[in-house]
């Protein structure tokens, strides 16, 4: 089974449909119980990082995300699923996360760009991952978001985006994988993307 996970925001809809269009059923559910029985998850994300955090605790859905980080389920988390992974924003002055990974979470800088960082723009692929099968470097994805996360561990960042500064627009953690773009707006190379994380994830489930 895959679970979209519903925690009362998110791209809830586009996620859906990518996956949906790709052939896969897939369940969009608050239910922390059916999350951890999932054989792959995907946390969509937009919006604020405090109301993000507060609402999965809200509904237990913290809870399930460290369950199932435990029992090594393959996890997609995007934009700001991304960002509550770690430890602490600086987003609305500052706000613990969900601490799963450590590092934090910084405010894009301004000088002479926009922010929001918004639109397409390239990822380079740092190091080999199932996630870029059939994709080529440096290709386009599409970016929404005025905060980017800084991993403790460079080790973890398997992609990266250049835009005032160089930061890790994908990661890599155990059975985590995270995007700061959205792949569900990003066009073929980003169906291709979750194809290729749902193709991996349920290999050893079928």
């Amino acid at each position: 089974m895959i679970a979209i996970i519903d925690y009362g925001a998110g791209n809830l809809r586009s996620v859906a449909n990518a996956v949906a269009s790709l052939g896969y059923e897939a369940v969009v559910t608050g239910n922390p119980d059916e999350v951890v029985k999932a054989d792959a998850v995907i946390l969509p994300g937009v919006g604020a990082a405090a109301d993000t955090v507060s609402s999965l605790k809200r509904h237990g859905l913290d809870s399930a995300l460290r369950e199932i980080i435990q029992k090594d389920t393959p996890l997609f988390a995007v934009c700001v699923g991304l960002q509550v992974l770690f430890e602490e924003t600086e987003e609305g002055g500052g706000c613990p996360c969900l601490g799963l990974l450590p590092g934090r979470v910084k405010l894009l800088p301004s000088d002479g760009l926009k922010v929001p960082h918004m639109g397409w723009n390239n990822v380079r692929q740092l190091k080999p991952h199932p996630l870029f099968e059939g994709i080529g470097d440096d290709r386009y994805f599409y970016f929404v978001h005025s905060y980017y996360a800084e991993p403790a561990d460079a080790s973890v960042v398997i992609g990266q985006t250049s835009y005032g500064l160089d930061f890790a627009s994908m990661v890599e953690s155990g059975s985590v994988v995270a995007t700061q773009f959205h792949p569900e707006k990003s066009g073929p190379a980003g169906l291709k993307m979750y194809d290729n994380f749902l193709k991996t994830a349920l290999r050893g489930s079928k």
